[in-house]
């Protein structure tokens, strides 16, 4: 038993050197702290065994807890070179007036996962995921979604919050993974953001099942998308978008082949704040021009109607992984006159509707046992069909409309080589070659370029990514 007497005595001038006037209150202190050390001496001693046993379960516990929870991200930096300064890109945006050269970070990505502990069948029920993307342009949310699996099969899943459409195979494959800096021109103009706030469900074989292969999945969504780093992603309208896609993947039994195929739909639209619906259809003189198909349309809905089909390829073989992918787009589009990008807020101007088609093709090439890989893109979107070279911008016969530059074709050559530093880090170097659709009936102005020849609009692009 301590002598807490003596101790007191023994250090009592040293204690209270500094300050006599506080002795009461600080040899109350060192009265107290020294009597509950020693009625914790007189506890009896615990068995040294139940004690490791005690501490390596509650350590087992919390090891269990922090396994739960998974950090990841990556950041891409990049230089990019432009044919001409101030350029409309879908190779990370447009340039500025009188940029041609710039440095970003084009992606900086952190991900938090929460998976909750797995049931009597093996089963996790449960999934939080939050991603944030942080740039020079600002901080903004991209995932922010529950998962919730059934607890008897596994089979069913229910998605809600703000995540990836489940629509074709680029618009969900990740960023940090896809072989081109950026999606194509037609990914982006139809799905902006690539998210957007809805739930799903679908329906997918456990990894044990022999169905794993077959997946099917739709939802309802606000059709807004993701919100960018200047606008919300509010709805503006009632109405909801519904997307549905069905996919197979298998691969063959040794893993050197892999396939998959994919059959997409979109079926949705958005709320018309003016009165008048064009169509393209052929003026008093011939033409195909824009006429009016609807007055009184204010409060009702333009359509949004796509469907899609993809395909995936590869194999492991003495070259190196060979991988080819190819989807295809087609439906009807409502846009403005100046635009057919699927809108964000409220559209108050005209409405234009459009039938267009569109597609990607992947080839790529791992160079043998080398870090290296040869990339070759080729995209095209057609924002309208039923109008082509010099019939677009041609004179419209009074009550009607021209066509413009929101008619116009693109097709685009991408030809890139990555590195692979590491399994963490590679090296990009890519060039986009865009190519227009031309018409002598949209000549020079002061606000934009000539589509009487080819824009000078190819990019270049450098891009460094580290991923953990």
């Amino acid at each position: 038993m301590l002598n807490i007497e003596g101790i007191v005595k023994k250090h009592r001038g040293t204690f209270f050197a500094t300050n006599p006037a506080n002795m009461q209150l600080k040899s109350f202190i060192l009265i107290f702290v020294l009597f509950t050390i020693n009625l914790k001496a007189q506890e009896p001693e615990l068995n040294p065994f139940d004690t490791l046993a005690s501490n390596v379960a509650g350590i087992n516990s919390k090891i269990d807890a922090l396994n739960r929870f998974k950090f990841s991200g990556y950041i891409q930096t990049q230089f990019q070179v432009a044919d001409s300064a101030g350029q409309a890109s879908f190779a990370s945006g447009d340039f500025r007036p009188g940029v041609d050269k710039r440095i970003a970070v084009r992606r900086g990505r952190l991900k938090l996962t929460y998976n909750s502990p797995a049931n009597d069948k093996g089963i996790s029920t449960s999934q939080y995921v939050l991603q944030v993307d942080v740039t020079e342009r600002g901080v903004g949310i991209k995932d922010a979604y529950m998962l919730l699996t059934d607890k008897w099969s596994g089979w069913i899943q229910l998605k809600a919050g703000m995540f990836d459409r489940p629509f074709g195979n680029e618009i969900g494959y990740s960023s940090s993974q896809r072989e081109s800096p950026e999606r194509g021109r037609m990914s982006q103009i139809l799905f902006p953001g690539e998210r957007d706030l809805g739930a799903s469900l679908a329906i997918q074989g456990s990894k044990t099942s022999n169905w794993n292969w077959l997946r099917a999945e739709g939802g309802l969504f606000n059709g807004t998308g993701a919100p960018s780093f200047n606008a919300d992603a509010t709805d503006f309208d009632k109405k909801k978008d519904f997307i549905g896609r069905i996919s197979a993947n298998k691969s063959s039994a040794s893993e050197k082949i892999k396939y998959g195929v994919g059959a997409s739909v979109y079926n949705g639209g958005f709320r018309a704040d003016n009165d008048t619906l064009y169509a393209i259809s052929k003026d008093a003189n011939g033409n195909k021009t824009f006429m009016i198909e609807q007055n009184s349309f204010k409060g009702h809905y333009a359509e949004r109607k796509y469907t899609g089909v993809d395909g995936q390829f590869s194999i492991d073989w003495k070259p190196g992984i060979t991988t080819v992918r190819a989807e295809y787009i087609q439906g009807e589009q409502a846009g403005t006159s100046s635009s057919t990008s699927s809108p964000r807020a409220a559209v108050t101007s005209n409405i234009y509707k459009r039938k267009f088609n569109g597609a990607y093709f992947y080839f790529l090439q791992n160079l043998g046992a080398s870090p290296l890989q040869l990339v070759v893109k080729y995209d095209w979107y057609d924002p309208n069909t039923e109008v082509s070279k010099d019939e677009i911008g041609i004179s419209a016969a009074n009550g009607t409309k021209s066509t413009g530059i929101a008619d116009i074709r693109y097709d685009t050559w991408g030809f890139g080589m990555i590195y692979r530093w590491d399994s963490n880090v590679r090296i990009t170097l890519y060039y986009d070659m865009v190519k227009n659709e031309t018409s002598r009936n949209i000549p020079d102005a002061s606000t934009r370029p000539t589509y009487m020849k080819d824009l000078d609009d190819n990019v270049i692009t450098l891009r460094l990514q580290v991923k953990i």
